[in-house]
């Protein structure tokens, strides 16, 4: 077989698609990557908890998910980098003088600090998971948070960017931003694995396609952008795919010579 490599792979727009399936052909090709000994990681923004079905379908066990904030190697926690607290708590504060709900999550749950408002429901049914967040304006209390999301309109974020400078703030909805502490990245986390694994920066790969994938693969030695992603992300990347539903993970994977 060739050196053994790692590849990260995002989700949302990645491996699934906008209706949230998986095309078979990149299922096959994860399974051949395996079968030749390279190792098949998730780098995601999403928490723990939202693609476990995920990562038992494709027996994956090592991922970077809350875009780098928790990070689990061969089923372990390898490292971990909370919120702060006390800005977050500030943050709710002015969140709520402007009717934007915000939702606190760990790596077992997510919950809101209000009862009900439709952009949660609106963005949080778009991942098509399982879970839905209850209430509970107390839950960033006495816990460790690994992202928050505040839900609000395009460009409303920027108040909060510029007000609360320990925090990161990305949208991946029309509604809702994610917010995660400040310098975190999927890249970050990926670099723990790495490092730790001992993997040359010529046998790291990474696919994504969204926002939250542009530092991850601006450091990636290996990246690959999905055909339907935005351009600011394919001008970054070493490689582009096809889309998701074009078979753009095989092609990809082809491309970059891993199968």
């Amino acid at each position: 077989m060739t050196k053994q490599s790692i590849i990260f792979f995002d989700i949302d727009g990645t491996l699934l698609n906008d209706e949230k399936e998986m095309p078979k052909t990149a299922k096959d090709a994860i399974y051949k990557l395996k079968e030749n000994g390279h190792i098949v990681a998730i780098a995601t923004g999403r928490a723990p908890f939202m693609f476990e079905k995920l990562r038992a379908e494709l027996e994956i066990d090592t991922y970077v998910s809350y875009n780098g904030q928790y990070v689990v190697l061969n089923g372990e926690v390898l490292y971990t980098n909370p919120l702060k607290i006390e800005p977050l708590e500030r943050l709710t504060e002015e969140a709520l003088r402007h009717n934007h709900p915000v939702l606190y999550m760990d790596h077992k749950d997510m919950k809101a600090n209000v009862p009900e408002h439709p952009f949660i429901y609106e963005s949080i049914r778009s991942l098509r998971i399982e879970q839905f967040p209850t209430h509970d304006p107390s839950y960033y209390k006495g816990r460790p948070l690994y992202q928050s999301i505040i839900f609000c309109e395009a460009g409303e974020e920027q108040f909060y960017q510029e007000k609360f400078p320990d925090f990161d703030f990305i949208r991946w909805h029309p509604v809702s931003v994610d917010v995660i502490p400040t310098g975190g990245s999927k890249a970050n986390g990926i670099e723990k694995i790495t490092e730790k694994l001992g993997f040359s920066r010529e046998r790291q790969f990474a696919f994504g396609d969204g926002p939250n994938d542009v530092e991850m693969l601006s450091r990636i030695y290996n990246s690959v952008a999905m055909g339907n992603a935005d351009e600011s992300l394919k001008s970054v990347a070493k490689y582009v795919t096809k889309s998701v539903d074009d078979n753009g993970i095989q092609y990809g994977l082809q491309m970059v010579g891993l199968l």
